[in-house]
């Protein structure tokens, strides 16, 4: 079925944009707003607090945006994190991906019924793996079987992975053939398992249907007609260009190692893509209220299944095409995408009803008691009627 998100009042005001040009707030506004600044920063304290070294945090209304941070950018300098700080966003790369491939499909030069075979014939083979029982959509779903590549690289494992690799440039096939060592985790169709190869192989089929790289199109599509000017799919590039935080990560010890030089090359379509949580509220917003996406198109992404994976922190969250759903204590839910990468965690939120959009970045490995202050932000922040 297709989850819509909150049915709430008109959200709370913000200092608006008119505010800071010299226009008078009425004091109620103005208290207001200095009240929800305040519960805000303690929120993103609170993730700080759990052991995120550095967090920063935008919340968007049809009345304005709020940004708050905590913590830290640098653990050697002390220097704060920037406001306008660009960041890796993971796995929310998926949400731009999905979108492109669905305007493909709205073009009417692909289909979500497409194999993967029809496009990428004797690429997702061997081991049990068959790209003629595996569509688009199953890739986009997650539902395909196709075992996540991700598990298999060194430069994530561990420390002295990192460093000797954090350079290495991979090729989509490369990545691909990662995942084709092993068997399905089950046939096509018949479950649900999150696997960053499924979207390797949906940069590599908008490839083939375009003619132009993922990263082309994502930008002619997405990046500069919305204007997110500091937005870009690095490539191979291992550096985070701009003001940045620090990321940061123990590979599963005690001792955090500077992780924030990587080659993005081996997430490539799956994680790559850097932003700022100014442009990700952009981003979701016009996703949502069908800037980006024809209503069937849209229909399709915000039609979501159980996502058992996701709900280990979120219960009853629920997987579309690219985009999920999570429910809010207040009734309701929202739309986004996690996202992590080594020593950046970034969470999305966004309900059309009420223009209101939450965006959270925080440095470190993303433990438990950081997710949970996290879900708890959101929580707030989404449900917030005034």
């Amino acid at each position: 079925m297709r989850l819509r998100t909150l049915n709430r009042s008109v959200p709370a005001i913000l200092l608006t944009a008119a505010v800071g040009l010299g226009a008078a707030a009425p004091a109620g506004a103005a208290q207001g707003s200095a009240q929800h600044a305040g519960q805000l920063q303690q929120e993103a304290d609170a993730i700080h607090a759990a052991g995120a070294p550095g967090v920063l945090v935008s919340v968007t209304t049809p009345n304005g945006r709020q940004t708050v941070r905590a913590g830290v950018a640098d653990t050697a300098t002390g220097a704060p994190v920037p406001l306008d700080a660009r960041f890796r966003i993971g796995s929310a790369t998926k949400s731009f991906v999905a979108t492109v491939v669905l305007q493909l499909v709205g073009e009417g030069r692909l289909e979500l019924s497409d194999t993967v075979d029809r496009w990428l014939p004797g690429v997702v083979t061997g081991n049990g793996n068959d790209g003629s029982r595996i569509t688009v959509r199953a890739l986009l779903q997650h539902t395909s079987g196709i075992y996540d590549f991700a598990h298999d690289l060194p430069e994530i494992a561990t420390a002295a992975g990192y460093q000797s690799g954090r350079f290495d440039v991979y090729t989509p096939a490369q990545l691909v053939a990662l995942a084709m060592k092993h068997q399905p985790t089950f046939p096509p169709g018949t479950g649900t398992s999150y696997s960053n190869t499924n979207y390797v192989l949906l940069g590599m089929i908008v490839n083939r249907v375009t003619g132009q790289t993922w990263a082309h199109e994502v930008d002619a599509r997405i990046i500069r007609p919305l204007g997110l000017r500091h937005t870009l799919v690095p490539g191979t590039l291992p550096f985070i260009p701009g003001p940045h935080a620090e990321g940061y990560s123990t590979f599963g010890g005690t001792d955090p190692v500077d992780v924030t030089v990587l080659n993005p090359s081996m997430i490539d379509a799956a994680g790559s893509i850097i932003s700022t949580t100014a442009d990700l509220s952009r981003f979701y917003a016009a996703l949502t209220d069908g800037r980006l996406l024809a209503p069937a198109q849209l229909t399709n992404m915000e039609t979501t299944i159980p996502a058992a994976q996701l709900s280990v922190f979120w219960p009853s969250a629920r997987y579309g095409l690219g985009l999920a759903w999570f429910p809010l204590s207040c009734g309701g839910g929202y739309f986004g995408h996690p996202g992590g990468v080594p020593g950046y965690q970034t969470w999305d939120a966004t309900a059309p009803e009420t223009g209101r959009t939450v965006v959270v970045s925080s440095t470190g490995d993303g433990s438990e008691a950081i997710q949970l202050a996290t879900n708890a932000l959101v929580d707030n922040e989404m449900c917030r009627a005034g």
